[in-house]
């Protein structure tokens, strides 16, 4: 076929004999069989003391194809280990030479699939293949295919859309895999989103595939950021953050000081990698990240979108907000004022940060947010004072009753609280991060207390999936408080069902729930939300799967009514079948 011609031309340039020849010299002789000799003796493989072996291994009735077949893998086996011993031999012009004139020879036999492999070999170790080849491989599919990462990465480098089409399905599989872990159906307090340490998450198959895509290349590295970066503009996914971060220190772990280097991200990430491990700002590594924020230069302002990208990050913020939490427990036992501590104004600024990074980046305008007096001087006092209500309440609890009966935990919320919930970003996220710490606690009256508040939120955060599902995971520990109807009331009516119509993730999150626990909740509640919960024409598939999932647990769960005892049993003898005689 056409196939077969093209993949043998390139050997007539080399001088060496093909098919077509022997066509050739079969047509215009007389003596066939003495012509078919004459070429296998100008052909064949040139050893004297082949000559005598040939004839025996023919009364062996072992095909010469198959004698020259293992020749030719063994001889292409030494020629693969050459290759990549000259890549590694001598000095590096001559070593390159050598590589590049062996390219020259064998480059149009590219085609022919057992030559195929020295090709590709001899141009993995060519730190630069000509450009004349490289047009050739990538003009070619299959060619393209074929070649090693280490060629493929001088293609890319110059041509980002084919880069592009190599990357954007990993990116799209990254997200992917981030959704599905929010919304799985294994609820747990113990187990969530932000339980896998840094160390863990980068083994992911995504991030790996591409710090071997990147390998040295700043040139590469530059272009995954730049997608990263758009995808985030584009999408407002803050998994494209975590990425980033992710991406930066799986090639620190391997030490490729080529990229880490030239990233003005390096230390800083890497500094807050290990705050991250931890869960925790410590003192020591807070002054670090303060130093790093500090010493950003006139001139370089551009770095803080790239810091901002970095502390964007879920994981980032979830350990800046668990930390915020426990230095405002810390001062209320000190009673010292947030304004009163560096470490506690540190972790609001890189929040901050954190939180802008999209206006920073759309705006491409580099200044760091400005922090508004009032998250300081009013809204985390209030925080604190919620502390101390709890603190009174229990000791409350604790003391002899008088005649004056038992105090009631405090049922209303200040308004500013709501107010600050709806209109500032940070003192929001911190809001809500104090809501996921009372419910772990199991502090039932103080859940309900500030339930009411996560109805309207800043850019609706309380129904934002990391939240809920954080929350969800949370309230496990609060089961048999589903037993009571107020409670119940509360949390569905009163929270989740004022959003369960127009967001789509509420009615996932809340389904998730309720097949975790619907044990717990009382029958007539659980038909009410049942019926709530009815996915419309508008719902997605996984909405429609989880109802059906639910429902099947329902069905499962009803009593049977008593006359179905007294049915008489089904069991008829079964006729006996032959069994089939044994083949």
């Amino acid at each position: 076929g056409p196939g077969q011609a093209e993949m043998y031309a390139g050997l007539q340039e080399l001088g060496v004999a093909n098919g077509e020849d022997l066509k050739e010299t079969l047509t215009n002789c007389t003596e066939p069989l003495k012509a078919i000799e004459q070429f296998q003796t100008e052909n064949g493989v040139l050893l004297p003391s082949l000559q005598y072996a040939l004839p025996f291994l023919d009364l062996h009735g072992t095909p010469r194809l198959e004698f020259h077949q293992s020749v030719f893998d063994e001889l292409r086996e030494k020629l693969l280990e050459r290759v990549s011993a000259i890549a590694l031999e001598g000095k590096v012009e001559e070593r390159y030479k050598k590589l590049e004139d062996l390219l020259e020879k064998s480059f149009s036999l590219v085609k022919m699939p057992s030559i195929q492999p020295v090709v590709m070999c001899v141009m993995k170790h060519l730190p630069k293949v000509p450009e004349k080849k490289l047009k050739l491989v990538m003009a070619d599919k299959d060619l393209y295919k074929a070649c090693a990462v280490e060629v493929k990465r001088q293609i890319w480098q110059d041509n980002q859309a084919l880069f592009g089409d190599e990357v954007s399905p990993l990116l799209k599989q990254y997200i992917l895999e981030k959704e599905n872990i929010l919304f799985s159906n294994d609820i747990s307090f113990l187990q969530n989103f932000f339980s896998p340490s840094p160390k863990t998450r980068r083994q992911g198959e995504v991030v790996q595939k591409l710090t071997q895509m990147i390998g040295k290349n700043v040139k590469l590295y530059d272009m995954v950021l730049q997608f990263l970066r758009t995808l985030f503009l584009r999408t407002r996914n803050v998994h494209y953050c975590t990425l980033r971060a992710e991406l930066l220190m799986s090639l620190h772990d391997l030490e490729i000081s080529e990229i880490c280097t030239v990233d003005p991200c390096h230390k800083f990430t890497w500094c807050l990698d290990a705050c991250i491990r931890e869960k925790f700002v410590d003192n020591k590594r807070a002054r670090e990240l303060q130093g790093f924020l500090d010493g950003v230069k006139k001139g370089q302002e551009q770095v803080l979108g790239d810091l901002s990208m970095i502390l964007c990050d879920p994981f980032a913020i979830n350990t800046l907000a668990l930390s915020t939490i426990r230095h405002l427990q810390d001062l209320v036992g000190q009673d010292t004022l947030p304004r009163e501590s560096p470490d506690l104004l540190l972790l609001l600024r890189m929040l901050s940060l954190g939180q802008g990074a999209w206006d920073m980046i759309d705006s491409q305008v580099f200044k760091e947010p400005k922090m508004e007096a009032e998250l300081i001087t009013r809204f985390l006092p209030l925080l604190m004072s919620f502390v101390v209500d709890d603190h009174t309440f229990t000791v409350d609890q604790k003391l002899p009753s008088e005649e004056k009966g038992p105090i009631p935990y405090p049922s209303t919320i200040p308004e500013a609280f709501t107010k600050f919930l709806q209109e500032n970003r940070i003192a929001c996220e911190i809001g809500l991060y104090y809501i996921l710490h009372i419910t772990k606690q199991r502090n039932k009256n103080a859940f309900l207390r500030l339930l009411p508040a996560l109805v309207e939120t800043f850019s609706d955060l309380a129904f934002s999936d990391i939240f809920l599902h954080l929350l969800t995971g949370n309230l496990t520990l609060l089961g048999d408080e589903f037993a009571l109807e107020e409670f119940c009331t509360s949390l569905f009516d009163g929270f989740f069902l004022t959003a369960c119509s127009r967001k789509e993730n509420v009615h996932r999150h809340v389904l998730r729930l309720l097949l975790h626990l619907h044990h717990k909740v009382a029958p007539a509640k659980l038909e009410s939300l049942q019926k709530a919960l009815e996915p419309t024409k508008q719902s997605g598939e996984a909405v429609k799967e989880l109802h059906t999932q639910l429902s099947e647990k329902l069905e499962l769960r009803k009593p049977s009514p008593a006359e179905v005892t007294e049915t008489p049993s089904m069991e008829l003898p079964l006729p006996t079948v032959p069994t089939p005689a044994s083949r």
